[in-house]
């Protein structure tokens, strides 16, 4: 879908990015690279000194939008944007300009190449054409004929974003509107339509820095506004390294399908890290977060018409250790240095291959450095020491094997190996090398299968085509030589080589030379590619790798390509590290873009407060089975009924989803433990399939079909699910997870689907732990193994789920001599054995499974039977019966009904199933729809023209900038222009019906009495946690507005007043009349202040106010006494009033709030009087108000410091060093606060 670009200059610049049906378009704020000191807005700013530029974005219906004012920006419709970038305070947005499909993974699933990108300028209109201007650099139009250029000329403008467009058009960047280009096929989920844009691995994807602000911005949109962004496939991910399909015709195809014409397809995908991106000597080693150079990871995928699909992938990287190259123009002359000590380098090292373990599970390294060079041996010796002391290793058991090893490394120095006459064709004797470990790893497979749900109709239109995952790759090889590029580039070939040649070998199948040719041809073309990234020339070897043998015209393009990388690498790598860097937003003051949508953002917060109103809950029912077969097959033909479709209560019959889970599925024989056959696996499906649909045309319900399957050698997880539920499921995955042999085998291990119902997340679990009697603690070890490393897609875990369940031969025994046991099973003593039983006693002590709860078991113990028998074992080695199979849940919203075992008798062990009750949350799409517009279109008042398409020139930008309110339901924060409690009411009144009623009134709470004649109380404190009988609550007693109680101090018609807040709470308050011969305060002047007395101070407030009344009045202000008495005077008083205004005149008729202040306390010149006024144990009217007669002074006591200044008997006026002790008498009264 082609994309236009349009421009709008007037009143602001804008951008808008229009498809055939909606429109994207971004304004730049002005006010928001300014630096303004509100505090509003400088607490909201990170710590970092680099702010981020801001910009307006909206999405919007075509149709809804006015277009008018905008004109063509570019000539040519673009495929998509990458993003936006800031560049010395300018910000630009990225447009893919020019792309073709280079690849076609699988039917629907295609992949393009970027050759041509624009960058446009959001706040600047200097760089609209310097771009795509095509200037010519000779200025030969004003050379006179003197051959001198005599006319001054202005010098060209450089576009800021040259040297990016010249990286990105480059040819080495791919995207995918179609599938996540991020992960493997094995990684992604069989159902394409969940292709979802926040899957992706940021470390793989190239413009995740500039498509970040886009990515956040789709995150905070609506379901359908989100859907309907990602088909508009506005948004484009890109991936840097190769990609490229070749189609295999059918006559060479290895799969022979008659009935299939079509060709098939091989693919190769290649994934350059940018974590620890750069060029050849500006990148190396690793870094202090594990990342490493050159880090590529190659999927080889070929796909068959039939529905067949293969993967396979292997790694590259810079040898994981702390090493540097000096540049130097002679090749070969670089020296290497290790820049970090053992101990320094081994916790990075071992972040490194942990998170490869998770990601990938065992790892084989292939380190092809030379054995007599100095630098590389150096390196060789560093490497080996990390293996050795790895993490990954120190789990193995003392004496075991290379080949039980998580992590291990083949040394195999290329150049030697491949010295001899044979030439390069030496390097494929590194098969036998590797070849237990290509076994042991397998690969992915999926095939595509037909379901008819209704046998009995053989109707066209309801053949269902799905594909199911057959086989997993469960490891990897990581290659590395000096930089991952030449020696490494033809070993993966061989690697991949290898790998087909397995997959083709299980099937019966052999490939023809010219497939071998076209998969060559591939892995010549990855070679180059990658080494341009890096080196900035071709592959060396390539000539070999593409014809199978080397030619003197190779020889020489060889000795080119080293000469070109001298120079490249002396003298353009720095530039290219640079443009790379600012790609990847690593330059020092580099921010990334801030999108904002003052309306669906204000939307999406308000949808997830009211998630209540359009979500509800469904029951469905769970049926779960585990059964170890003990490698038997004899019971695939016998009627599992009994197991399958137990005779339970009629809820419980027909469940929705059916979770089988077998281990021991094929015998696990040292020849079985490392690769998984799906052969057996599939016949066990096709019986419990047959079973359940069996039962299901019995009773008259619907039919089941498997959802999906996954296997690891003999443990087995199966998903069955009715059709009718299909359309509420989605983003089903798989994964597994090795246990045995510290990680290496996959005889013990688990199995994990997860999948969404409806909007809650389930993950079923079935696992094999490590046998043995006294083996409890490495049984808990496997937990925790599991647990931890087991992962789906974008690095979620088990835990990450509602609901979970787990199931299979988890191997605790009772922790009882076999005879007591045996005894205890005849008296039905199952208390006694369960208080013995080791997993119950895990479980309480929190070692293992913790969280998780067992219904209560009611029935035998399941292991160990004879075969064919319900005798317990009779061997010599008359194994303990125990309750090995079990089923654990967790999550509060499962219940489990039944819990029981069935008697089928063919396996040493009897299968165990459980049956439970399950809430999933739905959400009414439609009514969610509904409340979204309404929030919408109140929000669009709010706002006005406030938005990216705003066609006005004053709009209140900067106030909707990141001024979000820190909780739902609250006002956002205010700023300098807009303050939510002086804005009209217009955001206060959320809640209220008729705003038009109340426009102009100042913010008040939205908090409702119990009934509409009660108003809060205004004798209650208004400290909280002070003890007091009034109510919350109280009748009204008279015609007030309605927002009256909540914005006015007022009081009933009972006459009390209202308490005042601490520190005036604690005094006495009453109320009276405002005394008739008060006047209020006029310029300063105090009238009628001797009618106020020092002990009745008062300050009149208003008791009610008029509706016409827009503003209370403010609260009284303390004034200062005007004049302090002489010092004769033994009392004096002063006034506080209130100035003139409305609210005061109405007051006057009403009743007021009359508020005692007592004054402070009198300073004396003697101890006595001076402790007589703080006793506090006095009344106030027996407290003195005159200075007494000195007391005699004792011997014991030092006499009182004298005045500073002597009294005379003539009067003078007072002068500022005497003591006044006039003002502290008429403060006599006055008391000091005490606390409460």
């Amino acid at each position: 879908m082609s994309v236009r670009v349009l421009l709008r200059d007037y009143p602001h610049r804008a951008i808008a990015l229009v498809t055939s049906t909606h429109v994207l378009i971004f304004r730049h704020s002005p006010a928001s690279t300014e630096l303004r000191p509100n505090g509003s807005n400088t607490s909201i700013q990170s710590q970092n000194s680099s702010i981020a530029a801001r910009c307006m974005v909206e999405f919007s219906l075509l149709g809804s939008t006015d277009l008018s004012d905008y004109r063509s920006l570019s000539s040519l419709p673009i495929q998509g944007t990458l993003g936006l970038i800031t560049i010395s305070n300018d910000i630009f947005i990225c447009l893919v300009s020019g792309a073709s499909r280079v690849a076609t993974v699988r039917p629907g699933e295609t992949v393009q190449r970027i050759h041509a990108v624009e960058f446009h300028c959001l706040n600047r209109s200097e760089y609209d054409h310097v771009l795509n201007d095509d200037v010519n650099p000779y200025h030969t139009d004003s050379i006179a004929e003197d051959g001198f250029n005599h006319r001054h000329r202005e010098p060209i403008l450089e576009h800021p974003c040259l040297a990016l467009k010249r990286l990105l058009s480059g040819g080495t960047f791919y995207y995918s509107v179609d599938f996540d280009l991020t992960s493997r096929l094995q990684d992604r989920s069989v159902d394409a339509s969940t292709y979802d844009t926040d899957n992706h691995d940021n470390g793989l994807l190239w413009n995740s820095y500039m498509i970040e602000p886009l990515i956040k911005f789709r995150s905070r949109l609506s379901l359908h506004e989100r859907d309907e962004l990602d088909s508009s496939r506005i948004l484009t991910s890109a991936i840097r390294g190769f990609v490229q399909t070749i189609a295999v015709p059918s006559s060479a195809s290895p799969i022979k399908a008659a009935r299939f014409g079509l060709p098939a397809t091989l693919t190769l995908i290649s994934r350059l890290s940018c974590r620890r991106a750069g060029t050849r000597f500006n990148s190396r080693g690793i870094d202090d977060d594990g990342n490493v150079a050159n880090f590529v990871e190659t999927e080889t995928v070929f796909w068959h018409p039939s529905g067949l699909c293969f993967s396979y992938a292997q790694i590259r990287g810079s040898v994981p250790v702390f090493w540097e190259q000096a540049t130097n123009i002679l090749p070969g002359q670089q020296k290497i240095q290790v820049t970090r000590s053992p101990e320094a380098t081994q916790p990075a090292f071992d972040k490194h291959f942990e998170r490869l373990e998770i990601d990938y599970g065992a790892i084989h390294i292939l380190n092809l450095l030379s054995e007599t060079k100095p630098g590389e041996v150096d390196l060789s010796a560093r490497y080996r020491y990390h293996v050795a002391h790895s993490s990954l290793n120190n789990t193995i058991e003392k004496g075991a094997s290379s080949e039980r090893q998580l992590l291990k490394e083949t040394e195999y120095d290329f150049h030697a190996e491949t010295k001899g006459p044979g030439g390069y064709e030496a390097a494929s004797m590194i098969r036998r090398l590797i070849e237990d470990s290509a076994d042991g790893f397998a690969y992915y497979m999926s095939e595509e299968i037909e379901e008819v749900p209704d046998s009995g109709k053989q109707n066209e239109d309801r053949v269902l085509h799905r594909s199911i995952v057959v086989l997993q790759q469960e490891g990897i090889f990581r290659t590395n030589c000096l930089d991952c590029l030449d020696r490494t580039n033809l070993i993966q070939t061989i690697i991949s080589q290898m790998a087909i040649e397995i997959f083709l070998s299980h099937r019966g199948e052999r490939a023809a030379a010219d497939f071998w040719m076209r998969h060559s041809s591939l892995w010549a073309d990855n070679g180059d590619s990658l080494s341009k990234i890096y080196a900035g020339t071709g592959a060396l070897k390539t000539s070999f790798t593409r014809h199978g043998k080397m030619s003197l015209a190779g020889a020489f393009a060889d000795f080119r390509k080293s000469a070109t990388r001298a120079y490249v690498n002396n003298f353009e790598d720095k530039g290219r590290q640079n443009t790379m860097d600012m790609l990847l937003g690593r330059l020092v003051g580099q921010a990334p873009v801030h999108l904002y949508d003052p309306i669906n953002d204000f939307v999406n917060s308000e949808l997830n407060r009211r998630a209540h109103e359009y979500s509800s809950s469904r029951q469905i029912s769970i049926w779960v089975g585990t059964f170890n077969l003990n490698g038997r097959t004899s019971g695939i033909n016998s009627d599992l009924s009994a197991w399958l479709c137990p005779d339970v209560d009629a809820s419980q019959q027909n469940p929705e989803i059916v979770a089988v889970g077998f281990q021991e599925i094929v015998e696990l024989s040292p020849q079985q433990i490392m690769s998984t056959d799906p052969a057996r696996r599939q016949s066990w499906e096709t019986a419990v399939k047959r079973t359940l649909n069996e039962n299901a045309r019995k009773s008259g319900s619907e039919e089941y079909i498997l959802l999906r399957s996954g296997q690891l050698v003999g443990a087995a997880l199966s998903i069955f699910v009715r059709v009718s539920v299909l359309g509420d499921i989605k983003n089903v995955e798989g994964s597994v997870k090795k246990t045995g042999m510290s990680g290496v085998a996959g005889n013990k291990g688990a199995v994990a689907i997860r999948m969404d119902y409806a909007s809650t997340r389930l993950c079923f679990v079935t696992a094999h732990l490590a046998a043995g009697f006294a083996n409890y603690e490495e049984r808990n070890r496997d937990y925790r193994t599991i647990n931890h490393g087991l992962r789906f897609q974008r690095n979620r875990s088990i835990e990450d789920h509602d609901t979970i369940i787990w199931l299979g031969d988890f191997n605790y025994r009772i922790g009882l001599g076999d005879e007591k046991v045996r005894n205890l099973i005849q008296k039905g003593d199952l208390d006694t054995l369960y208080q013995n039983d080791q997993l119950n006693l895990q479980m309480v002590a929190g070692l293992t499974f913790p969280f998780y709860s067992e219904a209560r078991i009611t029935f035998m113990p399941t292991y160990k039977f004879d075969n064919g028998t319900d005798e317990y074992d009779t061997s010599e080695k008359a194994r303990i019966p125990a309750w090995c199979d079990r089923i654990l849940r967790k999550g509060t919203n499962l219940r489990q009904i039944t819990y029981q075992t069935a008697n089928l008798r063919f396996s040493d062990h009897r299968p165990v199933f459980g049956t439970f009750h399950c809430v999933v949350s739905v959400v009414n799409e439609s009514l969610k729809d509904t409340l979204s517009h309404e929030i919408y279109n109140r929000r669009r008042v709010d706002v006005g023209g406030s938005t990216a398409n705003a066609n006005i020139e004053d709009t209140d930008d900067e106030d909707l900038i990141g001024y979000d309110s820190i909780s739902p339901g609250l006002p956002p924060a205010s700023s300098d222009r807009r303050k939510w409690w002086l804005d009209n009411g217009m955001l206060c009144y959320n809640n209220i019906q008729s705003m038009s009623n109340y426009l102009g009134l100042p913010a008040r709470s939205d908090i409702k009495g119990p009934s509409d004649t009660q108003i809060p109380n205004p004798q209650r404190p208004s400290n909280p946690f002070v003890p007091t009988s009034e109510p919350d609550w109280v009748e009204k007693t008279g015609a007030l507005p309605p927002v009256a109680h909540m914005a006015m101090q007022s009081t009933n018609q009972t006459g009390s007043g209202k308490q005042l807040p601490p520190p005036f709470g604690t005094l006495n308050t009453s109320v009276t009349s405002l005394p008739p011969n008060a006047k209020n305060v006029s310029n300063g002047q105090l009238d009628g202040a001797s009618s106020f007395s020092p002990t009745s101070s008062s300050v009149s407030l208003p008791a009610s106010t008029s509706q016409h009344t827009l503003r209370k009045a403010g609260p009284p202000i303390p004034k200062k006494p005007a004049l302090l008495r002489s010092p004769s005077s033994q009392s004096s008083s002063f006034t506080m009033d209130i100035k003139e205004t409305a609210a005061t005149r109405a007051a006057q008729r009403a009743p007021t709030v009359k508020v005692e202040f007592p004054p402070p306390p009198r300073r004396s010149g003697t101890m006595e009087s001076r402790q007589s006024l703080y006793d506090q144990g006095a009344p106030l009217a027996t407290r003195p108000k005159t200075l007494q007669k000195p007391r005699p002074i004792s011997e014991d006591e030092s006499p009182p410091l004298p005045p500073r200044r002597s009294k005379s008997s003539t009067q003078r006026q007072p002068d500022l060093l005497d003591e006044r002790d006039d003002a502290l008498e008429s403060m006599s009264a006055w008391r000091t606060l005490q606390p409460q």
